[in-house]
């Protein structure tokens, strides 16, 4: 095939449509030198994040030499933090803010996080996941969705896109056509559901179409297989799943969706294991994705430069319709546009620090049987700790203990996995002191739950606290669901705790 763009354009295109990680906390000289010859997107991880003062200065760098760049985070709040990943959010996460179910809170949480993620000068959010957990063992989504039912997460994500939106931060509502019916994580192979198309209308699909309704700016896919859609390919590479039924109008049982389509992180197994992030890539243009995220295991130069020159390769083969590079790079530059003049809404712009703790407040379920009496001294915190998936990470503090050693001064934590969680372990560290038994997800660990009965068992004292899934039944002398693991779920619970 002989194409009509000239080199340089075809070039410039193949790298406008990546959106690269990097590692540090400043920009290294390849990335800066890329943008220059085309690059539109920078991806930050927590690895590149160490305070909102090295941040703005990271960013600044970026836009000292392309003052139009996209720069993307993955920030959904709660679990999923880059922001505060030291530390934990400042923010619950969607099951938190689904508890509560009232609209405007969460709409208040988005703009207040989106502030501050403006501030920092990111303007492209990789949130919010707009996943129905249909599967409550799904161990990936969780309590990283607002919920099971399909309309709660249709409202809340519509709620946080314009929340997030009205601060001049683009929303990429995740994961294309809904990742919340799976019992495979696709950070390590493909999942792959089962539901025919009239489900994933009624259920999947309701909280896209909000987000659409509501202006999301970006829309990010997920590698998911959906035999009902198409049986071959997962949907980041599958022209029925992007084209057919994301972009196609209303009218022909699409979405209507005329924003930008950005892939899930194309180094994840579901995709490299079998097609190789090349190929991968190539597939995914031609399919209808506009930007390539890559960088949260692969961030360096020669990754940029293998993917760029496997687009511009499989143009000028024939393989990828230049018109259809072409139409993607148009729609990050778009979009690069709308944020470069998105100045975030004139009305309610004040900072709201405390609005996170106050949602996380809201979003507790405590059940305290008649007569419990708060600790008055020191408690010893046992916490159960799960192996993290590969979107929350493990990096990032969770739990009770910093806080109720605050509040109940003397108090100890110590963290049990699978292999050290016995009670009579966990009895013998405690010695006489009231425990307080935090878990993760416990109807999904077995382990965790045997651990847990034991432990009550022993001790009908002991105060429990799901951060996770709140699905087994309440247990211990005081039970307290925080719907997340975010830091200020765990202030919240604290302070119930200790009788505050």
């Amino acid at each position: 095939m002989t194409t009509l763009t000239p080199q340089g354009t075809l070039t410039r295109d193949a790298l406008t449509v990546l959106q690269p990680g990097f590692t540090g906390t400043t920009a290294p000289d390849w990335l800066l030198r890329r943008l220059g010859e085309g690059l539109s997107s920078v991806g930050l991880f927590g690895r590149n994040v160490a305070s909102p003062e090295q941040l703005a200065a990271l960013t600044a760098q970026l836009r000292a030499e392309r003052d139009d760049v996209l720069v993307a985070i993955d920030e959904e709040g709660g679990d999923v933090t880059r922001l505060e990943v030291r530390t934990g959010s400042s923010f619950p996460g969607n099951l938190a803010l689904g508890a509560v179910d009232d609209a405007a809170l969460t709409r208040d949480v988005a703009h207040e996080l989106g502030r501050r993620l403006a501030a920092c000068g990111v303007n492209l959010n990789w949130a919010p996941s707009a996943d129905v957990n249909s599967d409550p063992d799904n161990p990936v989504i969780g309590v990283r969705s607002f919920g099971a039912d399909p309309a709660l997460v249709a409202r809340h994500t519509a709620a946080y896109v314009e929340g997030l939106q009205a601060a001049g931060v683009a929303a990429c509502t995740k994961h294309f056509p809904g990742h919340g019916d799976t019992a495979v994580d696709s950070h390590h192979d493909l999942p792959r559901i089962d539901a025919g198309l009239a489900t994933l209308r009624e259920r999947e699909l309701v909280p896209f179409r909000a987000a659409v309704a509501a202006g999301t700016k970006a829309v990010m896919s997920a590698h998911i297989l959906l035999p009902a859609l198409d049986p071959a390919l997962p949907a980041t590479l599958s022209p029925a799943a992007l084209h057919g039924l994301l972009r196609a109008p209303v009218a022909d049982g699409g979405l209507g969706f005329d924003g930008l389509v950005v892939t899930d992180g194309m180094e994840m197994r579901a995709i490299s294991a079998t097609y190789g992030i090349e190929r991968g890539s190539v597939m995914a243009i031609a399919a209808g994705a506009d930007a390539i995220c890559v960088g949260g295991g692969l961030a360096d130069e020669d990754t940029v430069l293998r993917l760029r020159d496997a687009l511009a390769g499989a143009v000028r083969s024939g393989e990828l319709p230049e018109e259809r590079l072409a139409d993607a790079a148009a729609r990050v530059r778009a979009l690069a546009r709308w944020t470069s003049g998105a100045g975030g809404d004139e009305e309610g712009t004040s900072p709201a620090p405390e609005i996170g703790l106050v949602a996380a407040r809201r979003a507790l379920r405590v059940t305290a049987p008649a007569g419990h009496e708060p600790p008055t001294g020191p408690v010893y915190v046992a916490a159960f700790t799960p192996l993290a998936n590969f979107a929350v990470g493990d990096e990032t503090p969770w739990g009770v203990g910093a806080e109720l050693a605050r509040l109940l001064p003397g108090t100890e934590t110590r963290a049990y996995g699978q292999e050290t969680a016995g009670a009579e372990e966990v009895l013998a560290d405690a010695g006489e002191r009231r425990i307080v038994a935090v878990v993760r997800d416990v109807h999904r660990h077995p382990w965790m739950a045997r651990a847990l009965g034991a432990l009550v068992a022993a001790r009908p004292g002991t105060i429990v606290v799901e951060m996770g899934l709140n699905q087994a039944p309440p247990s211990g002398a005081l039970h307290i669901a925080t719907h997340g693991a975010a830091r200020v779920c765990g202030i919240a619970a604290a302070e119930v705790i200790a009788g505050r």
